[in-house]
């Protein structure tokens, strides 16, 4: 098995990345923030980890890991998809909640990433990530200034 402490830094990791998430929806006041990004990721990271590092099968007087990642992370995508799908609401004229839709389908991507080890590749997307939610406030703000 995998060193377990690595496996502790990475689901404190996505807790963590999972955490800036939920600030910033927090922060807009949006229906979904810090507790669900938070659990979101760490969810995800530990069912990846599960994927990766669980299900021992023997193999004679061994044991060797059936690990299927991919099959893990398809079901991930679909359940967080489920999740998305409860936050998008009509209202009047307005659809609403799909901005925080897709922040909980990064997050979980994001927990995925962390939990299998893709620290940098995860890391640039957090940080796309986090730039995409501010563009528009960035834009109004530069448009309002003229």
């Amino acid at each position: 098995m995998k060193d377990e402490f690595e496996i502790v830094i990475r689901l404190v990791l996505s807790f963590l990345l999972g955490g800036l998430f939920g600030l910033e929806r927090e922060r807009r006041h949006k229906p979904a923030g810090l507790r669900t990004h938070t659990l979101v990721c760490l969810g995800a990271s530990l069912f990846t980890l599960a994927g990766l590092y669980g299900f021992p099968v023997p193999d004679g007087d061994a044991m060797i890991r059936n690990n299927d990642p991919a099959r893990v992370a398809a079901q991930i995508v679909s359940g967080v998809g489920f999740i998305g799908g409860g936050i998008i609401f009509k209202d009047q004229d307005h659809i609403r909640g799909i901005t925080t839709a897709a922040s909980i389908w990064l997050t979980a991507g994001l927990g995925m990433g962390i939990g299998l080890g893709l620290y940098l590749i995860t890391g640039v997307a957090a940080l796309l990530g986090l730039i995409g939610l501010e563009l528009d406030r960035f834009l109004h703000d530069r448009g309002a200034r003229g």
